[in-house]
C-alpha cells in the first residue's frame, strides 16, 4: 500500500468522524483539505486520526492501527547483482589471490574511521578471532553482559575460559559499567562489552576501569554498525571491535563479519589466527603469530554483497535515527512505556533494535505476553527480546562440563554459578519489548500508528486482560 493511500485512508476516517458529530461544514472541509494537502506536498505524515485512538483494539475485533506494509529486508538493487556476478564470472571465489575482500576491507575501514579492517566469516568469527589473537585460554576470565546474543558467551567457552557475567543497567539495556570493577580478578584478561541493539555502552566508564586495571577492551559491536560515541564510531575505542553481517543486521551479507582496530600488530595477529596461523597477508604462507589458528576467512561473494549494501547504509542509518527519535518522543508520553536510555556520550545509535520496557502496572496489570499479542494483532511486529541467559541450562550446565571440571575443579565451578547472579537483568527480561530495524525504515506515519496501537491497548487493557 502506498503512503498516499495510507494518508487518504486517514483523511477519510477523519471526515467520517466529523460527519458523525454533525459538525461537518464547508469550513471543516476546507481546513482539513488545506492541512492534509500541505502535508502531502511537503511529504509530511498526517496527524493520526482520533477515530483510530477511540476504536476497539484489533484483539477485541476492532480495526488494525497499522494500515501500511512493513519494509522487507534486505533491500537489493542492480548494484548487488553486479557485484555478485562479477565475483561469479571471475572464478576467484576464495579471497586468497582475489581482490573483492580487500576492496571491502578498504571501504569498511574508511566507513568506520579505523586504521585497519579484516573481513571474516561471521560476527562470531570476529569475536573468536580476537580472543584467539589475545591468546585467551583455560584459566582466563572474560567479562561479558548477560543481555546479549549467545555468541558472546560461546566464543569465551570455545577457548575454555570462564565467562563472567556483569549485571545489566535496567534503563539502558546495556552492561552496567559501574559494576564491572567489582567482577575483576587477577584472572580477568578481557572486558568484552556489547553495544546491544546498536546503542553504545557507557564507554567512558568501561575504558576508565579497563585502563586502571590494564585490561584490554574488545567491543562486541556486532549490532552496532555506524553507532557513535562522542562523534567517533564504536569499534575504535577499545583494542578492537567485532561486527556481524548476518541476515538481520543493518549491514548484511547473509553471514559475514569484520574486525576493526587501530593497532597494526593486533590486526596482523588476527589475520594469522583466522588464516590457519599462516602469515600476515594473503600471499604469505609462512608461520604467523601464536600456536593456534583456524579458517575464518570471508568469501569473495560475501565481500561483494557487502560492497553493494554499503552504498546505502549511511542513508538507512540516518532514516532509522530520525524515525527512532520521532517514535521515542511519542512513546515517552505513554505511561508505562519506557524507551531504552541513551547515555550522554551517545551521538548516534545504530538502532538495530528499538527497545523499550513495558510496565504492566500502567496497563491494568495486563501481562506482557498479552500486550505483545495485542500489539501484533494491530499489525505491529514485536518480541520480548533476550531471556535470562546466565540462568539458562545451556549456560549453567557448564558447571558440569567434564573439561571445565578438569581445568577449574568442582569448587570453582560452583562459585562461578554464584558469581553470575544478575538481578537487574532478571527484571529487564520480564519487561523488554523489541521492534526490528527494518521497521524504522518506514515513514513517520508508521511511527504514529505504532504509538496509536499502544494507546489503544492501554485504554482497553482491562478488557483485553479478560478476553
Amino acid at each position: 500500500m502506498s503512503q498516499l493511500t495510507i494518508r487518504t485512508i486517514n483523511i477519510n476516517h477523519y471526515l467520517e468522524e466529523l460527519k458523525m458529530k454533525k459538525k461537518f461544514n464547508r469550513r471543516d472541509f476546507i481546513g482539513t483539505a488545506s492541512v492534509v494537502g500541505a502535508g502531502l506536498i511537503a511529504g509530511l505524515p498526517t496527524v493520526a486520526c482520533s477515530s483510530v485512538a477511540t476504536a476497539k483494539p484489533a484483539i477485541l475485533g476492532g480495526p488494525k492501527a497499522f494500515t501500511g506494509t512493513w519494509l522487507s529486508w534486505p533491500i537489493i538493487d542492480q548494484v548487488d547483482e553486479k557485484e555478485l556476478l562479477d565475483v561469479l564470472k571471475s572464478l576467484k571465489w576464495c579471497r586468497l589471490g582475489a581482490t573483492t575482500a580487500k576492496r571491502f576491507e578498504d571501504e569498511f575501514q574508511k566507513l568506520t574511521g579505523a586504521k585497519y579492517a579484516l573481513g571474516v566469516s561471521s560476527g562470531t568469527s570476529a569475536l573468536y578471532t580476537m580472543l584467539g589473537a589475545l591468546g585467551i585460554g583455560p584459566g582466563d576470565e572474560v567479562i561479558i553482559p548477560p543481555y546479549t546474543f549467545v555468541a558472546t558467551y560461546n566464543v569465551v567457552v570455545l577457548n575454555y575460559a570462564l565467562p563472567i557475567f556483569v549485571d545489566t543497567d535496567l534503563e539502558s539495556f546495556q552492561i552496567d559499567a559501574n559494576k564491572i570493577e567489582a567482577s575483576i580478578t587477577d584472572s580477568t584478561k578481557v572486558i568484552m562489552p556489547v553495544h546491544i541493539g546498536g546503542t553504545p555502552v557507557d564507554l567512558d566508564r568501561v575504558l576508565e576501569v579497563a585502563g586502571k586495571h590494564k585490561i584490554p577492551v574488545i567491543e562486541d559491536a556486532c549490532q552496532a554498525h555506524l553507532a557513535e560515541w562522542k562523534g567517533k564510531m564504536v569499534g575504535n575505542w577499545g583494542l578492537a571491535g567485532g561486527f556481524s553481517f548476518q541476515g538481520s543486521k543493518n549491514l548484511n551479507s547473509g553471514e559475514g563479519g569484520a574486525i576493526q582496530t587501530n593497532d597494526e600488530q593486533f590486526v596482523k595477529n588476527c589475520y594469522t589466527f583466522h588464516n590457519q596461523g599462516q602469515g600476515g597477508s594473503v600471499t604469505d604462507y609462512s608461520t604467523g603469530f601464536g600456536t593456534r589458528g583456524t579458517n575464518m576467512r570471508i568469501t569473495e561473494f560475501q565481500a561483494g554483497v557487502l560492497l553493494a549494501q554499503m552504498t546505502r547504509v549511511v542513508e538507512q542509518a540516518k532514516l532509522r535515527t530520525e524515525n527512532a527519535n520521532y517514535l521515542t518522543g511519542m512513546l515517552k508520553t505513554i505511561p508505562g512505556i519506557l524507551p531504552a536510555k541513551l547515555y550522554k556520550g551517545v551521538t548516534r545509535s545504530a538502532y538495530h533494535l528499538y527497545m523499550f520496557r513495558y510496565d504492566k502496572t500502567r496497563f491494568a496489570g495486563l501481562d506482557r505476553s498479552k500486550f505483545l499479542d495485542a500489539l501484533q494483532k494491530e499489525g505491529i511486529p514485536c518480541s520480548s527480546g533476550y531471556g535470562k541467559m546466565n540462568k539458562s541450562a545451556y549456560v549453567t550446565d557448564l558447571a558440569k562440563n567434564p573439561h571445565y571440571l578438569k581445568i577449574y575443579g568442582e569448587k570453582t565451578m560452583k562459585e562461578w554459578l554464584d558469581r553470575n547472579q544478575c538481578p537487574e537483568n532478571d527484571k529487564l527480561t520480564e519487561q523488554a519489548v523489541w521492534f526490528t530495524q527494518n521497521m524504522l525504515l518506514g515513514t513517520k506515519t508508521d511511527m504514529e500508528q505504532i504509538a496509536e496501537a499502544i494507546k489503544k491497548i492501554q485504554k482497553n487493557a482491562s478488557e483485553i486482560g479478560k478476553s
